[in-house]
């Protein structure tokens, strides 16, 4: 009712019930609301709104006009918390920016807040601020606790930060994937299809993933001879109904999420690593694209979609192609020989079909780190992942599938978009080369420009870090109703067809390819599922980072090698032998970006995941 009623009185309008009447009259007692010429008055020392904290800072959210917005220090909160309504007074400020502290929540809306504890006292995981609490508190130093946000009696003891276990409950709290945790829906999937399949059973299709993969979403199959290469994915619509308990909560997710040593699906066990999963050696149902190839001509002639049940003859990592495509093919049976036989020709079709690709869109050379983690939960060591010739094979495979599909989409469906970097971007981006001492210029358009700082870092020893520099001046892709292209990979038309175990986007499209029906909130679909994707990103940063941490604090006063990363607020990401921890620099001088220095660790707090180092001069 208050929320209501203030932004009645804010909009200056006139009639009033007998219940706010009474309620103005209670605040006029205490000069919070004037009575003048007829007419109700919010006191202008006064400000009605609700709060929202962020990391940094807190916000005081206005009733009407988000440009009235008013920042709050964090000892100013006054016992109030997300979403809270409050009455706040404007407070005199030297620095001329307006700013209040509160001084009533008038409600907020009951809810859990993630908390630990120090010296006796609650502060918050998220934003590391002091809670004010009157009661004494009886948890041990370090405990990880969600407590309730008005009464602040304990929901729940989610263990102490001292147990490196309680990190995945940290990051899943913190970013509201802790439904995830939750018993599994039970699945009763069973193969009997009442319709006749494609039986592809009979060709050597074989997997190419990572050596602990367990969902298996793809499998190829090249006939080399006719130029047909063979894209088989699960086919996890038939098995995932639309509408049920099941495809909510993959709705939900929208996405698996991939941490260190363990991955949280978007669906069950039962389906995400058997039924649905080209696993090898087993008939299974899929969703194939028959695509002929124009080999001169390096396009698709044309391309055909069908149900199908496939056998993967092989699972294959990408080291062991690898191995095959160098040309090292070690010890194989005939079953492999006959696979290996059309992969290496395959091989070479898809370097030529890339390297066409490449003269529109771009290859940004960039490595992964994959965290290891021991039995205690810490990491044990770190591999440097990069894009090698197997990677490439498959990615130019599933590309092929990819922009088949899209074309098979309506005008309205869901597509994968990323648009052109605005003009802003990429003049900060080549004022940003040219600083590091590579001479670039703009040029006749973004992809050019683009093609050209390439070209000049070409043979410079910092040529990842440029491309970095160019990742980071493009905008964000995501899904979409509507086709706008892809910039990045230069298509007219791209769609996510590959990875319906692990993505929902890709789940969807087989839907609508399968109905010739788009969902009526398609749009709806498109806005939650990137807005799930960054945010699982963010939540697998936070606890990699936090991992970090706890590498850090064993590590206290140890020198280990870093790059400047960023300039501005002086902070450093390691390489070597434990590459990829931020440290944030106490005695940064202004090294120039990308510039190596020696660091040695100072400190490391885990719940804020923020170490500190001095820089060795």
């Amino acid at each position: 009712m208050l929320k209501e009623l203030f932004t009645k009185l804010q909009c200056h309008e006139k009639e009033f019930n007998s219940n706010e009447i009474e309620k103005l009259k209670e605040f006029m007692k205490d000069d919070i609301v004037i009575f003048d010429n007829g007419e109700y008055h919010l006191n202008s020392k006064y400000k009605v709104g609700t709060v929202k904290v962020n990391k940094n800072r807190a916000i005081l959210h206005d009733l009407l006009n988000e440009h009235k917005d008013i920042a709050l220090d964090f000892e100013h909160l006054n016992g109030a918390y997300d979403g809270d309504l409050v009455l706040a007074k404007r407070v005199f400020n030297p620095r001329s920016k307006i700013k209040a502290k509160i001084i009533s929540v008038f409600a907020g809306k009951k809810s859990d807040i993630l908390v630990y504890v120090k010296d006796k006292k609650y502060f918050t995981v998220k934003e590391n601020i002091l809670l004010q609490n009157q009661k004494s508190v009886e948890s041990k130093e370090g405990d990880v606790l969600l407590v309730d946000s008005k009464s602040f009696e304990i929901s729940k003891n989610l263990g102490n930060i001292e147990d490196a276990y309680v990190d995945e409950k940290i990051s899943l709290h913190l970013y509201n994937e802790e439904f995830r945790l939750n018993p599994k829906i039970e699945v009763d999937a069973k193969m009997d299809d009442k319709k006749e399949r494609v039986d592809l059973t009979n060709l050597p299709f074989c997997t190419i993933d990572p050596n602990s993969a367990k969902d298996h979403d793809d499998a190829i199959y090249f006939d080399w001879l006719n130029a047909v290469l063979y894209v088989a994915i699960a086919d996890v619509s038939y098995f995932v109904e639309e509408g049920s308990k099941l495809d909510i909560e993959a709705f939900k997710k929208s996405t698996s999420a991939y941490l260190p040593s363990k991955v949280l699906p978007m669906l069950p066990n039962e389906l995400s690593e058997d039924m649905c999963s080209l696993k090898e050696g087993v008939d299974r149902y899929s969703y194939v694209f028959k695509i002929h190839l124009d080999l001169e001509k390096l396009e698709v002639k044309k391309s055909e979609l069908f149900e199908a049940v496939i056998n993967s003859h092989r699972k294959f990592s990408y080291g062991r192609i690898d191995r095959v495509l160098d040309d090292k093919l070690d010890t194989y049976t005939q079953v492999e020989k006959e696979i290996f036989d059309y992969l290496v020709p395959l091989y070479e079709v898809t370097k030529s079909f890339r390297a066409k690709r490449l003269k529109i869109g771009y290859d940004f050379r960039s490595s992964e780190f994959r965290l290891r983690l021991n039995r205690n939960n810490e990491i044990q060591n770190i591999e440097v992942e990069k894009s090698t010739a197997s990677h490439q094979l498959v990615e130019e495979c599933m590309l092929f599938a990819n922009i088949e599909a899209s074309k098979k989409v309506n005008s309205v469906g869901i597509f994968r978009i990323h648009e052109e970097p605005p003009f802003k971007a990429i003049s900060k981006l080549v004022d940003d080369v040219n600083a590091l001492g590579i001479k670039v210029k703009l040029q006749n358009d973004v992809h050019d420009t683009i093609t050209h700082i390439q070209s000049k870092a070409k043979t410079s020893v910092i040529r990842e870090e440029i491309d970095e520099l160019i990742i980071h001046a493009q905008t964000q892709a995501k899904y979409s109703s509507k086709n706008l292209g892809h910039f990045g990979l230069g298509f007219k038309s791209y769609s996510h067809f590959t990875s319906p175990i692990r993505r929902y986007s890709d789940l969807v499209l087989h839907r609508i390819l399968k109905s010739k029906q788009t969902p009526k909130n398609i749009d709806e679909i498109c806005e939650h599922i990137s807005i799930q994707e960054r945010k699982i990103d963010q939540m697998v940063w936070d606890y990699e980072d936090r991992k970090y941490a706890r590498w850090a604090m064993k590590n206290i006063g140890a020198e280990v090698k870093a790059r400047i990363t960023d300039n501005e607020r002086g902070y450093a990401v390691t390489f070597g032998e434990m590459p990829g921890a931020k440290i944030h620099l106490d005695n940064y001088k202004g090294q120039v970006l990308f510039s190596k220095v020696k660091v040695v660790i100072k400190s490391s707090d885990i719940i804020t995941k923020q170490i500190v180092g001095s820089v060795k001069y």
